[in-house]
């Protein structure tokens, strides 16, 4: 089974990155107002979801699940919890980190939520890539300008950063001490982040 993308409502405005990223075997599935990016990135969707509260149904001869505008999950979120109900492993969320912080916070979450499910969960946005870090170490390469590791799961224990400009030997990140921001790899060489105990949010953001 491919990639499930999730395409939400927030601002795109490096159009030519993302298409770059998607494949044509991915799933795509729109979320209401991300429906704005259709015709840009020129992908025909899997599936359209929402409450159309912010967009108008386009009423396409495509799968459409109509969502209550009173509901406890985002129309991002349902989608999310769709693809993995239909047995997706490997998710990207595009149009999800925007002006809206509250959507922006709650969509970053969705990688804690598909870490637990012991499934792969990435967002890009214009300018960086989001994933989480927990059991298996992660490698940067140098085509990043900065890399960031960010607590928003409690305590993080046992942190190492292994040939970075500020390197970590079994530290601790916590979510009121967020010291592990825009790190850099050492000229020639790839990076190596890992986490013994807990999770942190990698964020790289591309040159």
């Amino acid at each position: 089974m491919g990639r499930c993308v999730i395409v939400g409502g927030a601002d795109i405005n490096n159009y030519d990155f993302i298409c770059g990223v998607l494949e044509p075997e991915d799933f795509v599935i729109f979320c209401d107002s991300g429906l704005k990016h259709l015709a840009k990135l020129g992908v025909r969707p899997g599936l359209i979801v929402g409450d159309f509260d912010s967009h108008e149904n386009p009423n396409l001869d495509v799968e459409t699940i109509v969502l209550p505008c009173e509901k406890d999950d985002t129309d991002t979120v349902f989608a999310v919890k769709e693809g993995v109900r239909r047995g997706f492993k490997d998710f990207l969320l595009i149009g999800v980190v925007g002006a809206r912080f509250d959507h922006t916070l709650g969509n970053v979450s969705i990688l804690l939520y598909l870490d637990s499910l012991g499934l792969k969960g990435l967002i890009i946005d214009d300018y960086s890539e989001m994933s989480i870090i927990s059991g298996s170490p992660v490698e940067i390469t140098g085509d990043y300008a900065f890399f960031s590791l960010l607590n928003i799961d409690g305590s993080a224990h046992g942190v190492n950063e292994i040939n970075a400009k500020y390197p970590l030997t079994n530290a601790e990140i916590t979510c009121d001490y967020q010291y592990g921001i825009s790190n850099e790899v050492l000229p020639g060489k790839t990076a190596e982040v890992s986490v013994n105990e807990g999770r942190l949010l990698l964020v790289k953001t591309r040159k």
